[in-house]
């Protein structure tokens, strides 16, 4: 695998800068405590950094309603303490992606407040205007818990103006080819202060057509080819990551012919995780990976369990998104537009078990990982929060005041930590679970080190095992330049038989790749394999 196709086999790790660690005493998280934490990154084993919006903006949508593209939040330092910190990422080895919100502003930027105030201004059509606000009637709500109406009243430009999220985050007009430059001016300056790239926010949305539901258009893919060209143009070796949740036929589009991102999330896959988990059932997500299409050979997905919004249950039926709801959202406030507002750790009840066995279906699984902050240690949450709020809280690094976030007084801090009976910071952080021999950490640490030194996960084939009709456990194996990897899950708290089809690769050797385990060699005969309760293996066999 070539130097430029890094991404392929990367762990990513997504950061809430104001959560994680404050350098300045404020009380917010900043650029300069997250360049002191870059040791951490290193010795977990992720290999880039996902940065939220670090713009200048009123943080009606925390970031992403952007006031600024060219400058930094106040909150989270000056563009010095993100060069410095940015050096001291890649001495290290790191790569960092940063937020890149193409498809809308805040209502604050000056861009639309010069166009609200006159239909002459040069920024006008940087933005749709409607005198009716009946145009696109087929364009579905997004935010159906907050927003009536894609288009809202401006009283000060005489005129609707249309938005997909929030009514303060106007859309930017892609029609305009002065916005589709403006865009690729933003990304170069962030390219030349030495991003590794971006992850593409909301990218289905950029045009508007009648009769259409306004998304995955082809004008939005035309345009984001372009993007894509200019990259390689100009700064090869730097990745696009686009958010579009789509299914995956739909998704598909968005790696063209290899030349549109190089990456996409695989939205559908992570409520099925949960889903086979909670049935005791593989069926779900084996459905959904039979659906996945073939991608070319340059892209890859990207997955992940949990990430900074809702567990989002928006490409499920009705009757899954209500299953998911009462077995994992009981009460009211655990529910956030169409989705979960839980973090991973108390969705499974804390339990470890089933923690680690749904981050050994995620690392085993087609795609690059992809882990959001406190995760790994099985941070708690505060549901009592407004918003999506709750799971983004102060990053918990040890059990002294402030869980070792921040040196100011305990009240001023952004958010209340975390301190609960269960998931309190003062047992639940990282250093008790750094000396913690079996901590979830170590147990993360490890899969990381052993995904990484086995290619077959980043870009083999995935295929069913040959096995018993066992639906409870899950068989996959991932297959690439000669090395096979069988991975087995038990989705139930029982002890499990399976048979396994190994013929095809009789008399070769099995090692197991995360203990000392035993196996016998692959026969003509059924291979036997006994899995204890929640218990996963990655197995190696060895080809002559």
């Amino acid at each position: 695998m070539t130097d430029s196709l890094w991404y392929k086999n990367a762990v990513f790790y997504e950061v809430y800068v104001r959560a994680f660690r404050d350098g300045s005493g404020d009380a917010h998280g900043d650029l300069r405590g997250l360049a002191e934490k870059l040791d951490y990154f290193c010795e977990l084993g992720v290999d880039c950094i996902w940065l939220l919006p670090l713009y200048p903006s009123p943080l009606c949508d925390d970031g992403y309603d952007i006031a600024d593209y060219y400058q930094i939040h106040p909150d989270y330092g000056t563009l010095d303490d993100f060069k410095h910190f940015l050096n001291e990422a890649h001495a290290r080895g790191l790569r960092v992606i940063t937020d890149l919100v193409l498809n809308h502003t805040s209502d604050q930027h000056p861009w639309f407040q010069s166009a609200r105030r006159s239909r002459h201004s040069p920024y006008r059509d940087y933005y749709v205007w409607s005198d009716t606000g009946q145009e696109y009637p087929d364009a579905r709500i997004i935010f159906l818990d907050t927003e009536g109406s894609n288009w809202s009243w401006d009283p000060v430009a005489g005129q609707y103006f249309w938005h997909r999220f929030y009514s303060s985050q106007p859309d930017l007009n892609y029609d305009n080819p002065a916005v589709r430059q403006e865009m690729l001016n933003v990304m170069k300056y962030w390219l030349d202060l030495g991003v590794d790239g971006f992850r593409a926010d909301a990218v289905p949305y950029l045009f508007e057509r009648e009769g259409t539901n306004c998304e995955n258009l082809p004008e939005t893919h035309d345009y984001l080819k372009e993007v894509r060209r200019y990259l390689n143009e100009h700064y090869p070796g730097r990745v696009l990551l686009a958010e579009a949740n789509q299914w995956p036929q739909d998704v598909r589009l968005y790696f063209g012919d290899g030349d549109e991102f190089h990456m996409a999330f695989h939205f559908p896959v992570m409520p099925r995780i949960y889903m086979a988990l909670a049935k005791t059932d593989r069926t779900p997500l084996l459905d959904i990976l039979s659906q996945t299409p073939e991608i070319p050979a340059n892209t890859q997905w990207c997955t992940f369990l949990r990430n900074h919004d809702e567990l989002t249950l928006e490409m499920v039926t009705p009757e899954e998104r209500d299953f998911m709801w009462n077995t994992f959202a009981p009460e009211p406030r655990m529910r956030l537009n169409l989705g979960i507002r839980r973090r991973l750790a108390p969705l499974l009840d804390g339990d470890q078990r089933k923690i680690e066995l749904l981050y050994s279906i995620l690392f085993s699984l087609p795609g690059s990982p992809i882990l959001y902050y406190g995760d790994e240690i099985g941070m708690g949450e505060n549901i009592w929060l407004e918003d999506r709020n709750g799971v983004r809280t102060p990053m918990q690094w040890d059990d002294s005041p402030n869980a070792g976030f921040s040196t100011a007084p305990m009240e001023a801090l952004y958010a209340p930590l975390i301190d609960d009976e269960r998931f309190s910071y003062r047992q639940v952080n990282v250093a008790v679970q750094r000396r913690t021999r079996g901590s979830l950490w170590n147990v993360i640490r490890k899969m990381i080190a052993v995904r990484k030194e086995q290619p077959a996960f980043g870009c083999g084939a995935c295929q069913t095992a040959a096995a018993d009709n066992n639906l409870t456990v899950l068989a996959l194996i991932r297959s690439w330049s000669g090395e096979t990897i069988l991975t087995l899950h038990n989705l139930s708290d029982q002890p499990q038989s399976v048979q396994l089809d190994l013929s095809c690769w009789a008399g070769a050797p099995v090692a197991d790749l995360l203990s000392d385990r035993r196996f016998p060699v692959c026969g003509d005969e059924p291979y036997p394999v006994e899995l204890g309760a929640y218990e996963y293996l990655w197995l190696l066999i060895v080809n002559s």
